[in-house]
């Protein structure tokens, strides 16, 4: 897999981040083109324990029908329990050192960067991935970090060498060419798709943007 190109247009979703049925929103995200996608179930009226796995295991099986890699935010038991591809852990969940442990060697293990210090450990603990944000202000999460903005990216992207990054936080489509400009190789966006009348739509520009300036 190259991971730098299924980071290009990462969509993270769960039961409650959109008024819609989350699994039409998610299939409609994966016809308009994301290549990646993490299930994060956190938050007020979260699913918990079998709704939640049943939930997971859906949207996998959709993620499976397009041959695009399906993460889990968080869960480390659940992601082996389900046999996703991989999972994204934040810097208060578990370490990347105790994950390689018990998850299969295929995993793909991301890692939530807020800072310069955050993302050089990310890389010597063996992060496949790192998540840099938020780039600016989001409502989604409300822990959120503060902003870094595209200057945060470009520190990061010095010191962390050719180490794929996706950025997240507040992120919507013109946002886009100055993200990569910075120096990620992809955005990852909940709401601009999950709220969207047409996430289908958002999904293709977000992708269609990606590759546009990918490319200069």
């Amino acid at each position: 897999m190259d991971l730098k190109r299924s980071l290009q247009a990462y969509f993270i979703m769960g039961s409650n981040n959109s008024d819609k049925d989350p699994l039409l929103v998610l299939d409609k995200a994966l016809q308009g083109g994301i290549t990646f996608f993490q299930f994060r179930e956190k938050g007020e009226n979260a699913l918990e324990g079998n709704q939640k796995k049943e939930l997971a295991m859906k949207m996998q099986e959709l993620c499976k029908k397009y041959k695009v890699p399906f993460i889990v935010n968080d869960d480390v038991t659940l992601a082996i329990e389900i046999n996703a591809d991989g999972v994204h852990v934040g810097q208060d969940d578990e370490s990347v050192t105790e994950i390689r442990k018990k998850c299969p060697s295929h995993f793909i293990i991301g890692v939530s960067a807020t800072n310069t210090e955050q993302a050089i450990q990310a890389v010597r603990d063996g992060a496949d991935y790192i998540g840099v944000g938020p780039i600016y202000a989001t409502s989604t999460k409300a822990d959120a970090k503060q902003p870094i903005g595209t200057n945060g990216m470009i520190e990061i992207r010095k010191l962390v060498g050719d180490v794929p990054i996706v950025a997240i936080g507040g992120i919507k489509q013109v946002h886009v060419p100055e993200i990569i400009k910075a120096g990620a190789d992809g955005v990852s966006v909940i709401t601009a798709i999950s709220m969207a009348n047409d996430p289908g739509e958002v999904a293709r520009q977000i992708n269609h943007l990606v590759s546009q300036h990918a490319l200069k």
